[in-house]
């Protein structure tokens, strides 16, 4: 889909039943080309992005979830903004808190982006398809061959946890990630 026209369906999409802000999400494999395409998105709606690496860990990949619907969901579901601790991967540690104000339109980017607990949420799931070799390729170009272990590790998490949610099938849009 060619980006204005992502844009577009963004702009069109309504916010749940509900909600002020529509959350867009931007979900798929680690190093799928999520944050790229997030961060192009947000510069053409003037939207911020959360990021679920603000949540994760190499230790918890997938299961990090409810302090993100406690921190940013719930409060932008209520027209409030949103306060949350973002995780410190270097320091392996909860870090600053940093503030969101409610907007018309936020980026949720990341794995697991669209999981199902997160569906009454969201006003548009997206969906980035880019083969497994190419994802592992670009995770240990940006953080190192050292990392193998660890991303390999990450994978099996997200494979298991993708099987399980199937949030590709519940995607509005599907983009290209090695294109």
């Amino acid at each position: 889909m060619d980006p204005s026209e992502l844009v577009a369906r963004i702009e069109s999409a309504s916010p749940p039943r509900g909600m002020v802000t529509r959350v867009v999400a931007i979900d798929g494999h680690g190093g799928a080309g999520k944050t790229t395409l997030a961060a192009r998105l947000a510069d053409a709606l003037g939207a911020p992005v959360v990021h679920t690496d603000d949540f994760a860990s190499w230790d918890e990949p997938v299961n990090w979830w409810p302090r993100l619907l406690e921190q940013v969901l719930r409060p932008l579901s209520e027209a409030r903004p949103a306060r949350y601790q973002r995780y410190d991967w270097d320091d392996e540690r909860l870090a600053e808190w940093i503030d969101l104000p409610a907007a018309d339109v936020v980026i949720l980017e990341g794995v697991s982006a669209s999981r199902r607990e997160f569906a009454s949420y969201l006003a548009l799931a997206i969906w980035v398809d880019t083969p497994r070799e190419t994802c592992l390729a670009r995770g240990l170009a940006r953080d190192g061959a050292h990392q193998r272990e660890l991303w390999e590790g990450w994978m099996a998490s997200e494979d298991e946890f993708f099987a399980r949610d199937r949030p590709q099938e519940r995607a509005n849009v599907l983009v290209r990630g090695d294109s």
